[in-house]
């Protein structure tokens, strides 16, 4: 059974989301502040995180980035709709979505079952035959069975976003992709989204790997230079 942490002040919107990812069979851990669900977080080791973003002791984004920095499990962000910088900042932290306040538990539940289907991902499937799972790209080596990335040799701790951002670039290296498109491919989305996710897990995939490698096209989109 899938486990979630949830990380949440208002009681009855805790007890309420409890409730109801129960129904959707998923075993829920509830936390009513940043201690207490780094705490649960550290014991229950969860398959997902969904943080808010205004916790007591210690605020959801500082919460996101200390999960980050032990785990890469996928980390939804529950965000008010009046706290633009508060997600720009969430997602900065290693966040790797978010929902806005007031939501929906269908909507909710899509985004979770969307987290976690790209952390469960597997490598692009090679052709009958084709042996040759390692991609270069100047000082970079993608191994698409393992899915690592290597810079100069050493191994790049990429998030599982941060990873299906990666391979949709060398998937067509030299082409522009929109954020539309990156939304479609990286976070299953069919209806548009918030192109800050795409800005942001682009930004930290230019540190990572090197920003040359990631040139922004005004206007368009993004586009990944071998």
């Amino acid at each position: 059974m899938t486990e979630v942490l949830l990380v949440e002040d208002d009681a009855l919107l805790r007890e309420s989301t409890h409730l109801m990812l129960e129904r959707y069979e998923y075993r829920l851990w509830a936390a009513s502040d940043g201690l207490e669900g780094l705490a649960l977080f550290r014991q229950r080791e969860p398959d997902i995180a969904v943080v808010d973003v205004m916790l007591p002791g210690l605020d959801g984004v500082s919460l996101v980035r200390r999960i980050r920095e032990e785990s890469a499990i996928p980390v939804l962000l529950i965000s008010a709709r009046t706290d633009p910088i508060d997600v720009v900042l969430g997602l900065e932290a290693g966040a790797d979505d978010y929902v806005t306040k007031p939501y929906d538990i269908p909507v909710l539940v899509a985004r979770i079952r969307s987290a976690l289907r790209r952390a469960a991902g597997s490598a692009p499937q090679l052709s009958a035959g084709d042996e040759k799972t390692q991609q270069r790209f100047g000082d970079l080596t993608v191994d698409t069975a393992t899915l690592e990335v290597r810079r100069d040799g050493d191994l790049i701790k990429l998030t599982p976003t941060e990873r299906r951002v990666m391979l949709a670039f060398i998937a067509e290296p030299g082409v522009v992709l929109s954020r539309t498109t990156l939304l479609e491919r990286v976070w299953d989305y069919d209806w548009g989204g918030d192109g800050r996710l795409v800005d942001v897990h682009v930004q930290r995939l230019r540190l990572k790997i090197g920003r040359a490698h990631i040139l922004t096209v005004r206007g368009f989109g993004y586009r990944f230079v071998p």
